[in-house]
């Protein structure tokens, strides 16, 4: 028999959907899969116009919150009202003005009436709260589970870990029922931080249902000699700092004149002006084509038309920077070989000429090396390519991570369970 019936579980995200989020839709999706029921609860409307196929298998409802509260003033007013009367009101009241006082920005207050609205509303089947992202939406979750007296646990990624200080991580790290996380270099910094046993690395893993290996094709010779045949490099990523784009741009424009090569980026973001600019003044911008944000079966087909990936990633001036991008599991599982930088947890993915090559980061002269030797070398690409999908087929498959998560919210693998997920 499968798990017994349980309550619902509200799963809060700052924003849904969201294109650059696939590796959340695709979780929520297997666990609906494994008998999971869930509210989305979401902090933010959509701006995406576009949607993955993900989404339309999704079928739990949404909640979205007052994005800004002068927005939705007697909503607001509405969910203080019934909440001022519960029996932990001045509690947490008590505990986020603690936050305020250290944190005085008016994000702090947005937190606070965005939890009363989502304790006031939150259906009366709902027993757990499940947040994604340790800053805002956890703050959010943890206000409004202590208001209804509920237990709450998190997945904690990249930006929302090393933008948010100690002092509120290990708060937050006290409170929960607990946490997962998706690689090891965060696990430790988590782990130092929060009591025994509270934090679990999980792999967010590629669905490889979604991402199958190419169809067989003639080998690829491309080497850089032809300008009428030039080898694609790929990029996939948001345009923003962490994401190092810029330096990439910079290691494209150190390559040999005499080589033929076009860079294709895919992915929208607020630096995308300014990249664009950086690209001619380097002189590179007529090999370079940006694609804009696609959607998941689109990205595939770039995947497939490409030669190499690279991905540039940094230590963000703010702190920020990547987990490990799904984007680098994505691309091996198409057999495409990956230049990464060591940052974070991509050395947890990429093993340095095993199944990709690492350069170390905002090292431009390195990074155009390394592009320049597997532009000439076509056999060599297609050693690391093939040996990176045997390793995200082996280590980083969506189903055998996800088996850890769903343990962790009383779902077991019973018939009836595996029987839904074979049909997805």
């Amino acid at each position: 028999m499968g798990a017994p019936r349980q309550g619902r579980v509200a799963v809060v995200l700052k924003g849904y959907p969201r294109l650059s989020e696939t590796f959340i839709a695709q979780e929520i999706a297997a666990l609906e899969q494994r008998g999971l029921e869930i509210l989305i609860v979401s902090l933010r409307h959509p701006t995406d116009d576009r949607t993955h196929p993900v989404h339309a298998e999704i079928r739990a409802p949404r909640l979205y919150l007052p994005e800004y509260l002068y927005q939705e003033p007697l909503r607001v007013l509405r969910a203080w009202w019934r909440m001022r009367g519960c029996r932990a009101y001045r509690q947490v009241r008590n505990l986020w003005l603690k936050d305020l006082r250290r944190d005085p920005t008016p994000n702090r207050g947005r937190r606070f009436g965005q939890a009363l609205v989502l304790a006031s509303e939150l259906p009366g089947d709902v027993t757990h709260l499940h947040v994604h992202f340790l800053h805002t939406p956890a703050s959010v979750t943890r206000y409004a589970a202590a208001l209804r007296g509920l237990p709450w646990s998190g997945s904690a990624h990249a930006k929302d870990i090393w933008t948010t200080p100690d002092w509120e991580k290990r708060e937050k790290l006290q409170d929960c029922k607990w946490l997962v996380t998706c690689t090891a270099a965060n696990f430790a910094h988590l782990a130092a931080l929060a009591p025994q046993g509270r934090v679990e690395l999980v792999y967010h893993g590629i669905d490889l249902n979604r991402f199958p290996p190419p169809p067989p094709a003639p080998p690829r010779e491309r080497n850089g000699a032809a300008a009428e045949d030039p080898v694609i490099v790929l990029s996939v990523g948001r345009l923003v700092e962490k994401k190092g784009v810029d330096v990439l741009l910079w290691a494209l424009a150190l390559l040999p004149r005499s080589l033929n090569w076009r860079f294709v980026h895919v992915g929208g973001g607020p630096l995308r002006r300014a990249l664009e600019a950086r690209a001619r003044a380097l002189g590179v911008a007529e090999r370079v084509t940006w694609r804009g944000a696609l959607s998941q079966q689109q990205l595939l087909e770039e995947y497939r038309a490409a030669d190499l990936f690279a991905l540039a990633s940094r230590i963000a001036r703010d702190g920020d920077r990547d987990g490990l991008p799904n984007v680098l599991m994505e691309a091996q599982s198409q057999d495409l070989p990956c230049l990464a930088t060591s940052v974070s947890g991509i050395p947890e993915l990429v093993e340095p000429d095993v199944t990709g090559v690492l350069v170390a980061p905002e090292s431009p002269e390195a990074f155009a090396g390394e592009l320049e030797a597997l532009i000439c070398n076509p056999a060599r690409r297609r050693a690391l390519g093939q040996a990176g999908r045997a390793r995200v087929a082996a280590r980083f498959g969506l189903e055998s991570n996800i088996l850890r998560l769903a343990e962790k919210f009383g779902l077991r693998e019973g018939p009836e369970t595996i029987a839904r997920a074979a049909t997805r």
